[in-house]
């Protein structure tokens, strides 16, 4: 192992445009999106790799998990999240910043890895950038006490992005070949990396993904403004993130059929008691509450 090196693997975002699905246990080459994540920093000698994110039923105990306070906070949140569950006394010299939803982390990992000996001494980090080097902050290499003093100059991250905790960092942005930082935002992002790398299964397919894969990115927002119209709701009777929030949560705590029922539940239990955006986001907390201690 490198003990110049760890990582840190952000797996706890809301997957929005998936329906809330449980996005790094979607599988790919025969595994899934999380373990292939952490199987490519431990090839490339992460001494520890530390996963944000709520950890499956099988999860694994050669990473430590952790969670952004509150769930959802962002990823730069998740990132502060991750330093602070390590000693800073036991720091790597560099830390892997990886999303858990990269179709090529065996590629982005070494190419990281054997880039950074090549750095000015003065470098803070490197990033690849896709193909109009734009940076893809979490395919990158950082200087772990850059990254903690950064983390430091705020008391609260929630919200905020991976850019403006990065941004005063003396960062080396790298085009990589073209696709190498892909990641999977999309059902179609999902077919598309089956394809690529050879292993699109139907069957598998079939089972984990909806009638909707095919349709673009911003069907939720016109079907829900459609739902909107038809039934005359406002703008903030249906919000949609904090809908997707309670049926992941209900997906992973209790099983993935609650999840619709428990949306319905809320929008029932707060119609009843007059029906406002706040009434709305009260059950809907509720039931999140629930789901997150249930057992059965």
């Amino acid at each position: 192992m490198n003990a110049f090196l760890g990582a840190v693997v952000l797996a706890g975002g809301r997957a929005s445009r998936l329906g809330g699905t449980t996005k790094p246990q979607l599988t790919l080459a025969g595994a899934t999106l999380l373990d292939r994540t952490i199987d490519a920093a431990d090839a490339v000698g992460a001494a520890s790799v530390v996963v944000v994110g709520p950890p499956p039923e099988d999860a694994r105990q050669d990473v430590r998990w952790v969670r952004e306070e509150p769930a959802f906070a962002g990823p730069a949140a998740a990132i502060v999240a991750g330093l602070a569950a390590t000693d800073p006394a036991d720091d790597p010299e560099w830390t892997l910043l990886l999303a858990s939803d990269l179709v090529f982390p065996d590629a982005v990992a070494p190419r990281l890895v054997g880039d950074v000996p090549l750095l000015p001494s003065d470098t803070e980090g490197l990033c690849l950038g896709d193909g109009s080097s734009r940076p893809q902050w979490l395919a990158g290499v950082y200087r772990t006490a850059a990254l903690r003093r950064a983390a430091a100059t705020a008391a609260d991250w929630r919200d905020a992005p991976v850019r403006a905790l990065l941004d005063d960092l003396a960062i080396a942005v790298v085009r990589a070949p073209d696709g190498v930082v892909r990641d999977i935002d999309t059902w179609q992002d999902l077919d598309d990396a089956r394809r690529l790398r050879g292993d699109l299964d139907p069957d598998t397919a079939k089972k984990e993904t909806p009638m909707t894969e095919h349709l673009p990115p911003e069907a939720l927002d016109d079907w829900a403004e459609a739902v909107r119209v038809q039934l005359g709701l406002g703008p903030e009777d249906l919000p949609i993130a904090v809908i997707l929030d309670l049926a992941g949560e209900v997906a992973r705590g209790v099983a993935r059929p609650a999840a619709p029922l428990s949306a319905f539940a809320a929008g029932l239990a707060a119609g009843r008691t007059g029906g406002s955006p706040e009434q709305v986001r009260d059950a809907v907390a509720q039931l999140a509450r629930l789901a997150n201690g249930w057992q059965r």
